[in-house]
This record gives C-alpha cells, sequence and structure tokens, in this order.
C-alpha cells in the first residue's frame, strides 16, 4: 500500500510477501500472457482457414454456375432445333393452305455472314417460291419489351436478308411463331407487318385478323 511518511511515499509490503511468493506471482502472470498469445495465434489460424474455405467455396460455385450455364446453353439449343423441326411442317401446311406453295423450306437455320464469316444473323425457318421468301422466327414465348424485342430483332433480321440478297427480286416476309403470347404481343407483332403463327393443339394456326397487310423487304 502507498504512503506518505516524511514528506516521502513509501510503499508497504504485505508482511507474509516472499521472494516465492514474488516469482510464482511473475511466472503466473507470463504464463497468462503466453496463453493468451497462444490462443490469439490459434484465432488467427483458424480465421485464416475460414477465409480460405471461404474463397474455395466461391470458386467452386463459380465453377459450378458456368457448368450450369453451359448445360442450360446446350439444352437451350437442342430446344430450339426441336422446336423449328417440329414447327416447320405445321408452319408450311398453313402457309400452303393460303395459296403461298412453297417449295423450298430450310428448317435447320440459315446462318448470315459478313465478308469475315461473322454471323450477322441467323434465321429459324426460311420457306421460299418463286415470288415469295418468307422467314419464320420460333420462340416459345415472344417478348416485345423495351430492351429486348423479338420483334425488333426480327425486322433487324429481314433487313440483313434483303442485303445478302439485292438481286433477288422476290418478296421478303416476317413471320413470328410461339407457343404463349403474353397481353399485347400478337398485336405489336401483326402491327410490325408479320404473320403471327400460335401453336394450337399438335397443329400451328395463323392468326390475320380483317385489314392485316404483311410488310414486305
Amino acid at each position: 500500500m502507498l504512503h506518505y511518511k516524511g514528506g516521502k511515499m513509501e510503499i508497504d509490503y504485505p508482511k507474509d510477501l516472499t521472494f516465492e511468493k514474488v516469482w510464482a506471482g511473475i511466472q503466473e502472470l507470463k504464463e497468462t500472457q503466453r496463453q493468451g498469445f497462444k490462443e490469439l495465434k490459434e484465432s488467427q489460424i483458424e480465421a485464416d482457414r475460414r477465409m480460405k474455405e471461404t474463397d474455395r467455396l466461391w470458386k467452386e460455385t463459380a465453377r459450378q454456375i458456368k457448368r450450369t450455364d453451359a448445360q442450360i446453353g446446350g439444352l437451350h439449343n437442342s430446344f430450339g432445333e426441336l422446336a423449328e423441326h417440329l414447327v416447320a411442317p405445321g408452319i408450311v401446311e398453313r402457309f400452303n393452305e393460303m395459296g403461298f406453295h412453297f417449295d423450298t423450306i430450310a428448317d435447320r437455320g440459315l446462318k448470315l455472314c459478313d465478308e469475315k464469316g461473322k454471323i450477322k444473323a441467323e434465321i429459324d425457318i426460311l420457306l421460299e417460291n418463286r415470288t415469295f421468301i418468307i422467314a419464320v422466327e420460333v420462340k416459345s414465348s415472344p417478348k416485345n419489351g423495351d430492351n429486348d424485342s423479338d420483334i425488333e430483332h426480327h425486322k433487324k433480321r429481314l433487313t440483313i436478308l434483303r442485303e445478302h440478297r439485292p438481286e433477288d427480286k422476290r418478296k421478303i416476309l416476317g413471320a413470328i411463331a410461339g407457343a404463349i403470347f403474353k397481353k399485347g404481343v400478337k398485336e405489336a407483332i401483326l402491327a410490325a407487318g408479320f404473320y403471327v403463327l400460335e401453336q394450337s393443339g399438335d397443329t400451328m394456326e395463323i392468326y390475320i385478323p380483317e385489314g392485316f397487310k404483311p410488310s414486305e423487304w
């Protein structure tokens, strides 16, 4: 205990304090510090291990997502090819009933490339006779969004097709086929001058309202 005596500070040590007790106290303090450092080091090691494990899990998740995307992409392509192959006969039959009588049918996709071989556009189904060419885009559910419109994509597709056939005097028309049409999409397709082909049971039906006039490219 601290106290002042004769103007000086003195320390009263416990009377039972011995060297052995002081030494034991120092050793206990050192052991406490050592144990504290040990636990801190172990905590850091565990934190590093967890960070490495988290990093490993993130990388594995990224690989899984990449593999899944590739599988979905392959499935999407296979579905698209299957859909085109199945709907093409029904589409041709419906147009022929209207008097087109197409004699050339490309139903496995037509690629339009530039001079360097880069693909500029792909057409799902192309129907041809001596007077007309109809390019058909096949979608499970055609979209008409502000940033993703199958209608605008098809317009560009037909423009590119016309550029690739500058000497061809036949009229190029467009059609969009689908199984599910959300509200207003049919009307937007027709307003663009495209035929609407809708799945009806096992066949395709052409939706042509009164006064409809197809656009020509």
